[in-house]
């Protein structure tokens, strides 16, 4: 899963929260370095990309990216999923995604002096461009599969990742009603 769905999965536990946001900043033996809470959301992290990887309807969506991005896929996959998380009525409406970006930006905020570099410089572009709320808009799907390429060796390019997005939303959304609803029961058993 990507940003949205890490902070809405620590359930408003704020040292949970930081770890499940800095976990692909964070490696191996390295989490041993933060506190208890924050060790717990690094590996919650890593439970629910777990969970998320071999998930049958991951699997599935995958395959829309897969002919044009293949070990890219699961990337393009886990943004995919922000977007349908972003605009899940269930889940949030348009104020309260909102308000819960700007909550998670101020607890990451009070923790910023035990954020791994890497993802403290990252941090004032993900608040100052409220990366968590526009992954409800098509713009901001735009932007972060450009940040997926950006952060990879061997992508050129994004445009081709956003048309098989637009493309295909139906069938993504269908795999994500099939996916989300049982990563947040397990999240929960995570979470105590």
């Amino acid at each position: 899963m990507n940003f949205l769905a890490h902070a809405y999965l620590s359930f408003n536990e704020p040292e949970i929260l930081v770890g499940n946001m800095i976990s692909d900043f964070v490696k191996g033996k390295k989490k041993l370095d933060y506190p208890e809470g924050i060790q717990n959301g690094i590996q919650i992290h890593r439970n629910i990309d777990e969970f998320t990887d071999t998930h049958e309807a991951t699997k599935r969506a995958m395959t829309v990216y897969k002919p044009a991005y293949r070990l890219y896929s699961a990337a393009f996959v886990d943004v995919s999923f922000d977007y349908f998380l972003a605009n899940d009525k269930s889940i949030f409406s348009d104020a309260s995604l909102f308000d819960f970006s700007q909550s998670v930006y101020a607890t990451l905020d009070r923790y910023i002096d035990q954020l791994p570099g890497p993802f403290k410089m990252m941090f004032p572009y993900m608040q100052s461009n409220n990366w968590l709320y526009n992954y409800r808009t098509k713009y901001g799907m735009e932007r972060s599969f450009g940040g997926i390429v950006r952060r990879s060796r061997y992508l050129e390019e994004s445009d081709t990742a956003f048309q098989i997005f637009n493309d295909n939303i139906p069938y993504l959304q269908e795999c994500y009603d099939a996916f989300f609803p049982q990563l947040v029961s397990y999240a929960k058993t995570l979470v105590k």
